[in-house]
């Protein structure tokens, strides 16, 4: 009988399954295993495909354009990255504290994740207009002469960042927020009683027993940034002179502009090993360091 119950659990379990399986394979497995295999061909999207083996591989190693990308996309991780988990924490710390309005503010800081990025871009981008945005007027008041922001190239990947930044700590201060509700207050008991200043308080014990919560964020984070996207076709389309083309938009111009639909293949097959390097990397530091 107990066999007999295991089974029929079994059965059922598979058919409440399936319909979320079927989807799963249609509309995520098929596209990636396709993919993968259009990474090998010459294909247009609408004329005959036409096998290639490694060419367009062989393409990629070679091309500048694919370089500045991947450069203009590590550049942009290392901005963002920073920004999101030291702001993301310091406001996570201020908002677990006791204070009139928490929830408000909270909703407040979160708003922005929430927002669609095209909404957030049209707005940065006029914050950031070197003759009637608001970001320069103010650095008028005090005689700062504004840069061209997104105009320029030294300054267009910064503008970038920091409305990256912008939209996304709220989601990273939420993270932190659970992971700092977790932490049993007995500790700050323990070291109030040693005498222990707050800034020791944060350094040896928030931060050791955060370091689950950090590794995930900054995990998340670090995938996010890869993919960078929306806000750079929004705000520069890739330039001024393609300082701000990142690798999603430069798989997207050789796929729906030129229609390369192989070597796009091949960069998105590219960035997934990649982000799929970085990942691992972390996890072995996170292991070696949790033994």
């Amino acid at each position: 009988m107990v066999g007999m119950t295991k089974k029929k659990t079994t059965f059922w379990l598979c058919v409440f399954l399936l319909p979320n399986l079927i989807g799963f394979l249609t509309f995520i497995g098929a596209p990636i295993i396709s993919s993968l295999v259009i990474s090998f061909t010459d294909w247009d999207l609408l004329g005959t495909m036409t096998f290639t083996g490694l060419e367009n591989y062989v393409r990629l190693v070679q091309d500048s354009e694919f370089w500045v990308s991947f450069r203009n996309t590590i550049l942009f991780i290392l901005g963002y990255l920073p920004l999101v988990l030291i702001f993301g924490l310091a406001s996570a710390l201020l908002l677990n504290q006791k204070m009139k309005f928490r929830a408000f503010f909270r909703a407040t800081f979160f708003l922005p994740v929430i927002t669609s990025w095209v909404a957030v871009s049209l707005v940065w981008k006029w914050l950031y207009n070197p003759e009637y945005g608001l970001i320069n007027y103010l650095l008028s008041t005090i005689g700062i002469a504004g840069p061209q922001w997104l105009n320029d190239p030294s300054t267009a990947m910064i503008g970038i960042i920091l409305a990256s930044a912008w939209k996304d700590i709220g989601f990273v201060m939420v993270l932190f927020l659970g992971g700092l509700q977790n932490i049993s207050p007995t500790y700050y008991e323990a070291a109030s009683i040693d005498g222990a200043s707050k800034i020791r308080e944060l350094w040896n014990i928030t931060i050791p027993l955060l370091a689950p919560t950090t590794f995930f964020v900054t995990i998340i984070s670090l995938i996010n940034s890869f993919q960078v996207f929306d806000q750079v076709m929004i705000m520069t389309g890739g330039g001024p002179g393609g300082s701000t083309i990142v690798m999603v938009q430069n798989i997207y111009n050789h796929a729906f502009r030129y229609f390369e639909m192989g070597y796009a293949s091949a960069m998105s097959w590219v960035l997934f090993l990649v982000i799929f390097l970085f990942t691992w990397i972390q996890m072995k530091v996170q292991d070696k360091g949790a033994n």
